[in-house]
């Protein structure tokens, strides 16, 4: 099954946000002035505001009603995208910075939760896998529009691409209320910090935000130590970059399934943590390779971590739906963007404190964490399935299939 208007919607909106990634630490530093040590910590502190409040944020959706949220955070993206061009010193960013990173943790809980209530049970992770997919090819298009605006170079050129995020974003925003509406729950029937009362989906939230290292690892780590610490020409990261960007959109559909269930879903954690662990170790090896042997290794490991990464994705959404009671979608979602928001925070300092100092070390060292979140991941989903989470709040099932049983 495909949803149409949720894959137009993840098209439309990624492009923008495909312009922004492409054109704003760059208009902020070369336009603006700002230093990119301002830009980093900025970002930095920001982002951890942003990830702090996920869990309130699902629990808006599910109290105002996931589809209104879901535009809100399209609208609030909007807004601060178009407030970023009249940006002139540090705070006037830091402003903007803090409502990009709420809204991006908001639209993911809130994203969570519209398909949850939307597509039938049993087409839920193939349909996100279908919004992935479409969110790779929007934000690859909107890449390239945002290169067009870096070729031109000018302070105009920069902001006349980012205002053209704004209008797309907003557009997207538009677009969320062609959904059905999800009914709201009424407030005596939700506690806004009941999902951390769950121990083993706090755990496997842990363990899925470990695993989403990998984010940092491909976007920085990667980069970096192609053109610091391998002889490999520096053309090769965009063909890294390629290849995974290019695996997602073929492979994610695929590997998707078999994960809705606690079983499936930890399967799919265990076997992402055993191939990242393995892209480390090839990794590792290109401190005492040249030429060819190193290109050819690098690619294998952009494949091993490209898999790990298709099925880190495919686990988190399996588990964070089969583990979520009636009317607390949205704050899982919340939690689930949290643990993940935690492992983009933690990467930069995993990664650059062990893996490029340390080199055949540190990746061996990461490699160990990988594969060690990887393998707890199905025990804390077994210990998932035996927890009788009957005490919990609930509320009806607003999806349009028949109400699922919960896993015990």
């Amino acid at each position: 099954m495909t949803h149409p208007m949720l894959l137009l919607i993840s098209v439309v909106g990624r492009s923008g946000s495909g312009i922004a990634a492409t054109l704003s630490a760059l208009f902020v530093t070369q336009v603006v002035g700002l230093s990119l040590r301002s830009v980093g910590l900025t970002l930095t502190a920001t982002t951890a505001v942003a990830v702090s409040a996920s869990i309130w944020l699902g629990h808006l959706a599910d109290r105002l009603g996931a589809r209104e949220m879901y535009a809100a955070m399209f609208g609030l993206q909007a807004l601060a995208t178009a407030g970023l061009v009249v940006v002139g010193d540090v705070p006037g960013y830091a402003v903007v910075a803090l409502a990009l990173a709420v809204a991006d943790l908001g639209y993911r809980s809130s994203q969570g939760a519209v398909i949850h209530a939307v597509v039938p049970p049993e087409s839920r992770l193939p349909v996100r896998a279908q919004v992935r997919v479409a969110a790779n090819i929007g934000f690859a298009c909107g890449a390239g529009l945002g290169g067009i605006a870096l070729a031109v170079g000018s302070p105009a050129a920069y902001r006349i691409g980012l205002l053209t995020t704004a209008v797309l974003v907003l557009a997207t925003g538009l677009l969320v209320f062609r959904l059905p509406r999800v009914p709201a729950m009424k407030a005596h029937e939700l506690s806004s910090w009941q999902v951390l009362r769950d121990g083993p989906f706090v755990r496997f939230m842990g363990l899925n935000g470990v695993l989403n290292i990998h984010n940092t690892m491909l976007n920085v780590a990667l980069p970096v130590w192609v053109a610091t610490r391998t002889d490999a020409p520096h053309w090769v990261i965009s063909v890294l970059l390629i290849v995974n960007a290019g695996a997602v959109i073929l492979f994610q559909i695929r590997l998707t399934r078999g994960t809705d269930s606690l079983t499936g879903a930890g399967r799919a954690g265990r076997r992402a943590g055993l191939l990242l662990a393995a892209s480390c170790a090839v990794l590792s090896l290109t401190t005492i390779t040249s030429s060819g042997l190193t290109i050819a290794l690098l690619l294998l490991a952009a494949l091993a971590h490209v898999a790990g990464e298709i099925l880190e994705a495919a686990s988190g959404w399996g588990a964070s739906y089969a583990l979520a009671p009636p009317g607390l979608v949205g704050q899982y979602q919340g939690a689930h963007a949290t643990g993940r928001g935690m492992g983009d925070l933690a990467g930069p300092i995993v990664l650059t404190t062990l893996a490029i100092p340390l080199g055949l070390t540190g990746w061996l060292l990461v490699a160990l964490l990988f594969a060690a979140a990887g393998l707890l991941t199905p025990v804390v989903l077994r210990t998932a399935a035996r927890t009788d989470r009957r005490a919990e709040p609930s509320a009806p099932d607003t999806s349009p299939a028949e109400p699922r049983s919960r896993r015990r």
